[in-house]
């Protein structure tokens, strides 16, 4: 036919369609109906040919069927009135002996969508639910779903709904499945349909019977029933079993949901049905499919939140194709990071090393990211290839390691002596704002150190004008800022000419304002502006952990085989354009605060080692009143590496050792013991112990995994502690949580030493209320503390703001 307008072919196709010579000759009628969709699929409005199509519908030929019903139901909506010619056809379709005419017409009957015709289709669909042929018993069940989305308010007839539950135990289990789905949508408002112990049986035992997709439906609608007893629950898990590590994905994922579901008060069950699942999960990854690739990353994610090392043993699985799409090579890169270990860290950073020059930027980036995050438990390593990757002098490179230095330093300060050498010459090679604005934080944190700051202080500053990044200048203004209270000789000049500028010229009135409050600021003189400004260089908050804490399983089991495991990235991934890492602020749980805790009951016994008759009895209230009388404050700065902390700790354990039982015997000493009540520690979740820590300025440096024995925390602090009429004294405290689960009462023994650079070790008891056996005895954690140089008072609060805090978190274990 040649091309003509949409009027025209119209038409056309109606003059073809009413010619008798093309009515009786059915392949050339066929071919006309065909015309007819093809341009309808084409866009062309072909609604003025529903009458000619509405008498081609009576035939005999099925494919002439499909093809006007095809039509009619994308124009009934259009044309109402008309579409009432076509029921009578349908109808009659309806009681055909060929039971594919049957189900078509069933289908399409239900397909017109017209509320009006609703009257007509009841009595087809309710025959249809009792046919012999099971390809119509599936039509007509759906039949019935569509027809209540047709009419969401009518009343549910009871004798459907009877009947829909009746055809879950039909032979087809097509059948079966269709009518959970319908018995779902017509249920809706009453929560769906009512799974009790025989339908649950019966599906269960069918389960195999039907299709992937029709396997998953029914494993989503058990997870409603609840096992009446454990016989039940294990009966049924045994009958998922062959399920649980079934080779289709879809399947694998909805069994697992359904042991999550139902094991949730069994840990150690939900435990080995993740072990049973990690092999199923590896052949996904390896999967042809990319979507099957892409979903079976994110699970493992989810997975290797509550076990660590699940995958541990296949980590090169998770090495990136080079033909693989980058989202799927950033996804496998954050996997990566959660398998490293002490035995294959090097070959994992050769790996990410060389996806760093990977042709899209998006992946290097993510590579270079990744290795920043390993950098903060092999922070030598990890800082050595990025170094080496600065000398490349590309772009997005340099941008993203400075952007993973920044991020690293904030976190282990440790490795800011290296970044400081690694920044020469940077700002040569960065373009992009997030880079710019990670250099200058450095500049601005760790500027007395970089012997070129001014300098590059002053190539930005001379471009302040042709500079179009908000955030840029206002970083630019904070860095110079501080650099002049550190080198005020070499950066006074340039800071005025930076304040003139954007007081006097700069268009933009958040750059204005903030230069406005700095040059007020200094006017105060530059001790106060040194207070306002001089910030933290590190986050105490997001201290060095031994690994990742195991999170329990229900705390994501809900979104397993969901979408929500597709749309979140890895919990360690930085935000990229985020600015200074001190604007990050650490959200403690509400249970955390302190305030309302400080009147816990607490019983001290002091006791001389020379007269230990005489004992003195305080309250808790005593104790902070003498805190109160000399002042006692505790400070993270400077902070203290975890190898300078094992360095201490070994040392001071190596000659507490050395001095004999002898010499302690001679020695005079102080016993305390200290009758609290605190919670079950070792069960409370690191972050919450980690949160509370860091209200009093406590740092927390490694911990063991919940739930294991012995259980340890590892911590420091600084105390500065104000004697009447002499000069505060700082000392540093390193201390031991230990949980070993035995519930015996311990006494606490302080060495007394005559001079300031003696140690005072202290070990003492808590007993908590959760803490408590199966006999009724309570359990104890042991507090190990060391104090350089020793001074009595100040170790005294300490521990009294220790047990507080151990006190405070008692909620949450309620």
């Amino acid at each position: 036919m040649p091309y003509l307008g949409s009027e025209d072919t119209v038409r056309e196709l109606r003059r073809a369609l009413c010619n008798p010579n093309v009515q009786s000759d059915q392949l050339r009628y066929r071919s006309t109906i065909l015309k007819v969709i093809r341009a309808m699929s084409q866009g062309v409005d072909v609604s003025g040919l529903f009458s000619e199509m509405v008498k081609a519908c009576a035939t005999v030929d099925i494919v002439q069927k499909k093809l006007v019903y095809v039509f009619l139901c994308s124009y009934a909506t259009l044309n109402p009135e008309l579409s009432l010619l076509v029921i009578n056809t349908l109808r009659k379709d309806c009681q055909d002996p060929n039971p594919m005419v049957r189900s078509l017409a069933l289908r399409n009957m239900t397909n017109l969508r017209l509320p009006s015709l609703v009257e007509y289709v009841e009595q087809p669909l309710t025959a249809g639910l009792r046919d012999r042929a099971a390809c119509v018993r599936r039509v007509a069940v759906l039949g019935w779903a569509k027809l209540h989305n047709l009419q969401p308010n009518s009343e549910i007839d009871a004798a459907v709904v009877n009947e829909l539950y009746g055809l879950l135990r039909d032979p087809d289990p097509v059948v079966m499945v269709n009518c959970l789905r319908a018995l779902e949508e017509i249920l809706k408002e009453e929560g769906g349909v009512a799974i009790n112990k025989p339908i649950t049986h019966h599906l269960l035992n069918r389960l195999k019977e039907s299709d992937v997709w029709g396997q998953c439906e029914v494993l989503k609608i058990l997870q409603r029933y609840r096992p009446q007893s454990e016989n039940e629950l294990f009966d049924i898990l045994s009958l998922l079993d062959a399920s649980l590590v079934s080779p289709h994905p879809p399947v694998m994922a909805a069994t697992l949901s359904l042991f999550l579901c139902l094991c949730s008060g069994l840990p150690a069950v939900s435990l080995a049905a993740l072990e049973r699942v990690r092999g199923p999960l590896l052949a996904a990854c390896g999967s042809v499919s990319r979507e099957t690739r892409f979903t079976a990353l994110c699970h493992i994610q989810l997975l290797l939140r509550s076990l660590p090392g699940l995958m541990g043993a296949h980590y090169k699985r998770f090495f990136c194709g080079y033909a693989e799409p980058a989202y799927i090579k950033q996804r496998k890169m954050q996997v990566l990071v959660e398998l490293v270990n002490d035995d294959n860290v090097a070959m994992l950073l050769d790996e990410l090393k060389g996806y760093c020059t990977d042709v899209n930027t998006d992946t290097a980036q993510a590579a270079i990211s990744a290795i920043g995050r390993i950098g903060r438990s092999y922070s030598d390593r990890c800082l050595e290839i990025l170094t080496g990757l600065l000398g490349l002098k590309q772009e997005h490179i340099t941008s993203a390691v400075v952007q993973t230095m920044r991020d690293l330093v904030w976190v282990c300060p440790q490795c800011s002596d290296t970044v400081c050498l690694a920044l020469e010459g940077c700002e040569e090679t960065l373009q992009d704002r997030q880079g710019r604005q990670a250099l200058l934080w450095l500049l601005a944190v760790y500027g007395e150190r970089v012997s070129s700051a001014p300098y590059t202080l002053e190539v930005f500053i001379d471009g302040v004008r042709r500079e179009a990044s908000l955030g840029v200048k206002m970083e630019l203004l904070t860095t110079t800022m501080r650099l002049f209270l550190c080198r005020p000789a070499e950066t006074q000049d340039m800071l005025g000419r930076l304040l003139h500028y954007c007081i006097e010229e700069e268009t933009d009135m958040c750059v204005r304002d903030q230069a406005l409050f700095y040059y007020r600021l200094l006017h105060c003189g530059t001790e106060e502006t040194r207070k306002v400004l001089q910030g933290r260089r590190s986050d105490p908050s997001l201290g060095v952990l031994i690994g990742r804490p195991a999170e329990p399983i229900s705390q994501w089991a809900y979104s397993f085989n969901t979408l929500e495991p597709l749309t979140q990235g890895c919990v360690e991934t930085e935000p990229a354009s985020r600015g200074s890492p001190e604007h990050v602020t650490f959200d403690p749980k509400p249970n955390t605060d302190l305030s309302d805790t400080l009147n816990c009951s607490q019983i001290e016994k002091v006791r001389s080692g020379s007269d230990s008759a005489s004992g003195f009895t305080y309250s808790s209230a005593n104790v902070l009143a003498s805190s109160l009388a000399a002042p006692l404050s505790l400070s993270l700065s400077p902070a203290l590496s975890p190898e300078e902390f094992e360095h201490l700790w070994m040392q001071r354990q190596a000659s507490h050792a050395d001095q004999g039982a002898e010499k302690l015997e001679e020695e005079d000493y102080v016993c305390m013991e200290e009758q609290i009540q605190c919670p079950a520690i070792p069960h409370c979740s690191q972050q919450s112990l980690q949160a509370a820590m860091q209200l009093v300025n406590i740092q927390t440096l490694a911990f063991t995994p919940p739930h294991t024995l012995p259980w340890r925390v590892y911590l420091y602090t600084h105390t500065q502690h104000a004697h009447s009429g002499e000069a505060p004294r700082i000392t540093l405290i390193v201390g031991e949580l230990l949980y070993t689960g035995e519930a015996s009462r311990r006494v606490v023994e302080i060495k007394k030493g005559t001079e300031d650079g003696d140690v005072a070790e202290e070990e003492a008891v808590l007993s908590g209320r959760e803490l408590v056996s199966k006999d009724g005895e309570e359990e104890e954690v042991k507090v190990t503390v060391k104090q350089q140089p020793r001074d009595d008072k100040a170790l005294k609060g300490f521990l009294s703001i220790l047990t507080t805090v151990l006190h405070t978190l008692s909620p949450e274990n309620n």
